[in-house]
């Protein structure tokens, strides 16, 4: 009989971002497709498109669906058996709502992971507990902790394929607890599971008495989603409003997403890089007027003076600026097919402008499995190292640690326009 969670959603129940991660095959669109079939996250028609049996007109049991093809949703991924594009997926449980993407486990699809895992609050990185740690477990475990990921959840799945041995469970688990230590991890959670059968998912099930944590969901369900409120304030200005119609002749707004801290009609404001300051004078949305607003919301400000503000500038308090250089040192996810190498020049795409840069330094390149800094002339594509650019002209930004948002770029060859890495400020 299918687990089923019987509730009433409310309004006010907090949205937790997730990201599934792993190497080939070790579960993770069955792990999705179990939760989203506990939490009745999936349509009858869904849960029909795969049944294992054609003819049936309803599902009895899990056992029936093939859990991985409710998120594999690409003919070649079908044809495959394999993730290659991020699937979104949403579900819902009396205490919270998710939003959870299925990354591929390939390593030439890393730069899909990357993106997946860019906005995500807590990351579960699938490991299959007959092969054990993998190459690409720890390249993703890596980027996840550059990208810094607030919480780790480590599940060790196909528990049932190796007879529900908890040492084997525990061999995994010191193994994952000495490489995030490296990296400097706080939040690290291991889970015994078996994703198939649906043990230590959304039901503890029969087969791990000796586990005293928690289960998957309810692991998900504590875990704190609280953002840094004490943020700066940063608007970068997508746009610059001006109507020039009858009624509103000289109005101009500056208009983008906050990307953190919070603003209030009156606070003083300054505008980089010109340095102008000003004050707000409104905080205008789709919905009306506001006294106060913070992020991740659309807003159109406008000022009580008429100061040079132009796209791809940034709103401030005053006091409270961001860092400016020409010179730029940041650890880079390299995911293009050519190799960065020093002297080679990029566009650099950070929040809503654009700088050209060279490559200076190549300071170090990371070896995934010891974490040691190795010497190099070049980084090849799913790489990971630090690089010194330099700059164009000043970008303003702050570190990655303390803004995740200003302290992120991605590098774009000027060449072809694809999008070839994706940077994390130091």
């Amino acid at each position: 009989m299918m687990t089923e969670f019987n509730f009433e959603l409310t309004k006010e129940i907090e949205l937790l971002r997730l990201v599934t991660v792993g190497s080939v095959d070790d579960g993770k669109s069955t792990l999705i497709g179990r939760l989203l079939v506990d939490t009745k996250g999936a349509f009858e028609d869904q849960l029909l498109a795969v049944r294992k049996k054609k003819g049936t007109e309803h599902i009895a049991s899990a056992a029936e669906i093939d859990l991985a093809m409710l998120t594999d949703g690409l003919s070649a991924e079908r044809e495959q058996g394999i993730t290659i594009d991020v699937a979104y997926r949403y579900f819902a449980t009396p205490k919270r709502k998710f939003i959870m993407a299925d990354c591929p486990g390939h390593e030439q699809y890393t730069r899909n992971m990357v993106t997946g895992a860019s906005t995500a609050n807590a990351a579960i990185i699938l490991i299959d507990a007959r092969n054990g740690v993998m190459p690409q477990t720890k390249r993703h475990t890596h980027i996840l902790g550059l990208l810094g990921i607030s919480h780790l959840i480590v599940a060790i799945n196909k528990m049932d394929l190796v007879d529900h041995d908890q040492a084997t469970f525990e061999q995994i688990r010191a193994e994952m607890d000495d490489y995030c230590a490296k990296q400097g991890v706080k939040d690290l959670i291991c889970i015994p599971m078996s994703a198939l059968d649906g043990d230590m998912v959304a039901v503890r099930g029969d087969h791990m008495d000796w586990y005293q944590g928690q289960t998957l969901l309810e692991t998900l369900e504590s875990l704190s989603v609280l953002e840094n409120d004490e943020q700066a304030f940063r608007l970068p200005v997508q746009l610059v409003n001006r109507p020039q119609t009858a009624a509103l002749p000289d109005y101009r707004g500056f208009m983008g997403t906050i990307a953190s801290g919070t603003v209030k009609v009156g606070d003083a404001i300054k505008a980089i890089p010109s340095g102008n300051t000003s004050t707000v004078k409104e905080i205008v949305t789709f919905d009306g007027l506001l006294e106060e607003a913070f992020a991740p919301q659309s807003v159109t400000l406008t000022l009580n003076d008429e100061i040079d503000v132009s796209r791809g500038d940034m709103l401030v308090h005053v006091g409270n600026e961001t860092s400016d250089s020409k010179e730029l040192t940041a650890n880079v996810c390299w995911i293009g097919d050519e190799p960065l190498t020093v002297r080679k020049k990029y566009l650099i795409k950070h929040t809503t402008q654009s700088v050209k840069a060279m490559v200076a330094n190549i300071d170090f390149r990371r070896d995934i499995h010891t974490l040691n800094k190795d010497e190099a002339d070049e980084l090849a594509m799913n790489e990971i190292g630090q690089i010194t650019f330099k700059l164009m002209k000043p970008l303003h930004c702050d570190s990655y640690a303390g803004n995740r948002t200003t302290g992120s770029f991605i590098v774009i060859d000027t060449f072809t326009n694809n999008t070839v890495g994706a940077g994390m400020i130091v």
